[in-house]
């Protein structure tokens, strides 16, 4: 005999798959329930994404066009915003007054608003495609009632196509990517709205309407980035070439300074040798004074170890050829024989007694001349050249002076270092002199340099203010 479960009896839950079964179904629920929770946050999240591009505007002004001048850039898109406007507004009125039938004051309040708006479109396109957008769409509610509508297009006329491409290229030029995704699907959404509301009058203009709009925003965005690009590559191109013209100048600072150490270690190593022999030299010198000329050998050893350390920070690899002696002015007869040689005609005009030249002037005419000589070689190959070499007693005086290049060739070197210049300037401040360079009117180049004999006060003390200045200097720095 079988029982049943007084639970069966009554009604009770059933043992078994029904019992299983219940948590698949939560499961499947709860899945259900988070996928769409994942689609209506998904959503949401794309609406606030348009929402966000079509409400803000780019923080860029526009791309002008790379080697307009600045002014030009300024006027010419109110000059063509002024003209479209000047164009389109009496056109279309006269379209929807004559062709669309209405009225004369709905017809020009309609194109006013149509049209005007690309006046803003110059500098704020976003809120001038707002403005157009509500003026189109209330023109295709108003163009509904008209008698003229039927057989025309609708909902957008000729002439309220052209003005939206018009602010559709305006908007190209100057809003973000996504933004004019949104601007563009915008559109589309507004003429398939329309295409739902009529479709006997629908001709299918606003297909042809989001096609163009598509294809002129496309068009103006590669604009836009090809001129973002050109712009960065502009400012690349100056920030480089500021920091290639210090590294020249620090190059070059380095370099005189390397050279220089031999002229001061000279004087210091004399300073030195004087102090420390005389108490031998002079005789019956007290206490106290040779105490004093030992502080002074022993300064003079000091700054001597601490200009050694600091020439060897400044020495780069490579520059072990500069530990060689100095040259000076009477070195410059083999250095306008070596021009020659390489082919360059230049003839020596030297005094046979300059008189007493300081050290550091000596190297810097000699160098002056040595870069003035390597860019005629550089820059005017076989142009007959002319150095003369002066003094007057109270400064001495450098000119180098070539002609035009012997023959239409190309020269050696198409692209110099820029340090030829740079030295000179250097130098010639250092010495507190001044240097003048330039073109001539017969297609050859001048180089001057006039430097005190006596010491001059160190530079960036004259007042000028500029470190990186050349005090009396002046010159163009075209080579």
């Amino acid at each position: 005999m079988t029982t049943t479960p007084p639970a069966a009896e009554n009604g009770g839950p059933q043992p078994g798959p029904a019992r299983a079964s219940r948590p698949r179904t939560l499961l499947r629920d709860a899945a259900r329930s988070a996928a769409a929770r994942h689609v209506r946050s998904a959503a949401r999240e794309s609406l606030r994404t348009v929402g966000t591009a079509l409400t803000t505007p780019a923080p860029s002004s526009g791309l002008p066009p790379p080697g307009t001048s600045s002014r030009f850039r300024q006027w010419l898109p109110h000059v063509l915003g002024v003209a479209a406007v000047s164009s389109l507004l009496p056109v279309t009125i006269n379209v929807l007054a004559q062709d669309y039938r209405l009225g004369g004051a709905v017809a020009g309040a309609l194109a006013t608003a149509q049209t005007a708006p690309l006046l803003l479109a110059v500098t704020r396109p976003l809120q001038a495609w707002w403005i157009v957008l509500a003026a189109d769409v209330l023109g295709a509610i108003v163009l509904l009632g008209a008698d003229g509508t039927e057989g025309r297009s609708w909902p957008w006329p000729p002439m309220t196509v052209v003005g939206y491409l018009l602010l559709m290229l305006c908007l190209g030029l100057r809003e973000r990517r996504r933004t004019l995704v949104a601007v563009w699907l915008v559109t589309g959404a507004a003429g398939f709205l329309f295409e739902l509301v009529s479709q006997r009058l629908s001709d299918g203009v606003h297909v042809l309407l989001f096609v163009l709009g598509g294809i002129v925003l496309l068009v103006a965005d590669t604009l836009r980035t090809r001129g973002e690009v050109q712009r960065r590559l502009a400012e690349q191109e100056t920030i480089s070439e500021a920091e290639r013209a210090r590294r020249t100048l620090l190059e070059e600072r380095a370099r005189i300074a390397r050279e220089l150490h031999d002229v001061v270690a000279h004087h210091m190593s004399v300073i030195t040798v004087q102090a420390d022999s005389a108490p031998y030299r002079i005789g019956g010198l007290p206490g106290a004074a040779q105490e004093e000329f030992a502080t002074i050998a022993a300064g003079a050893r000091e700054s001597l170890t601490e200009m050694r350390r600091l020439l060897a920070v400044l020495r780069s690899e490579g520059s072990e050829g500069e530990r060689a002696p100095q040259p000076g002015l009477g070195r410059l007869q083999q250095l306008v024989e070596a021009t020659v040689r390489a082919g360059v005609p230049a003839e020596l005009s030297l005094p046979a007694d300059l008189g007493d030249v300081p050290q550091a002037l000596d190297l810097s005419a000699y160098r002056i001349v040595q870069e003035a000589l390597a860019n005629v070689v550089r820059h005017a190959p076989g142009a007959a050249t002319r150095v003369s070499v002066g003094a007057d007693g109270a400064h001495l005086t450098v000119l180098v002076v070539n002609g035009p290049a012997a023959e239409p060739v190309s020269p050696l070197e198409t692209s110099g270092t820029g340090h030829g210049l740079v030295g000179m300037r250097e130098r010639v401040r250092l010495t507190g002199g001044t240097l003048d360079t330039g073109p001539l009117p017969d297609g050859g180049f001048r180089v001057a340099a006039r430097m005190p004999l006596a010491p001059a006060s160190p530079p960036g003390t004259t007042g000028t203010g500029d470190t990186t200045g050349t005090g009396g200097t002046t010159e163009k720095e075209s080579r």
